[in-house]
């Protein structure tokens, strides 16, 4: 594996994407927090567009700070993430996620010896 302070942003985001187990959500601030990106939420969301299709992320994971489908309501990426997000366990009513049920806390294991910094 690359060393992981060579990482670039978008490498940390990816990796810290991986990581969101399934049946959890994260939010695109937290997601840039952990990748030591603070205030960055705007380019995770970027991030996750240019991913690379064989990384197969599990973008379905990251969701607005207010536990929103940050896709317009409806829409067909907007049911694409509630239908993945449901195939796994999480309760999605009109597009929010309960975020003290379902949001990802990572141990302080993973903080220590997983994060990209």
């Amino acid at each position: 594996m690359e060393n992981q302070q060579n990482l670039s942003p978008k490498a940390r985001i990816w990796q810290i994407v991986a990581m969101i187990p399934e049946g959890h959500v994260s939010t695109y601030g937290k997601v840039a927090d952990l990748a030591g990106l603070p205030g960055r939420a705007r380019y995770v969301s970027r991030a996750l567009k240019e991913a690379p299709e064989p990384l197969a992320l599990p973008w379905h994971r990251v969701i607005n700070s207010q536990g929103k489908i940050s896709f317009p309501r409806d829409t067909l990426p907007w049911r694409e993430q509630m239908s993945l997000l449901r195939q796994e366990g999480v309760t999605v009513n009109q597009g929010k996620i309960d975020l003290s049920k379902y949001g990802w806390q990572p141990d302080l294991m993973t903080l220590l010896m997983a994060l990209p910094y």
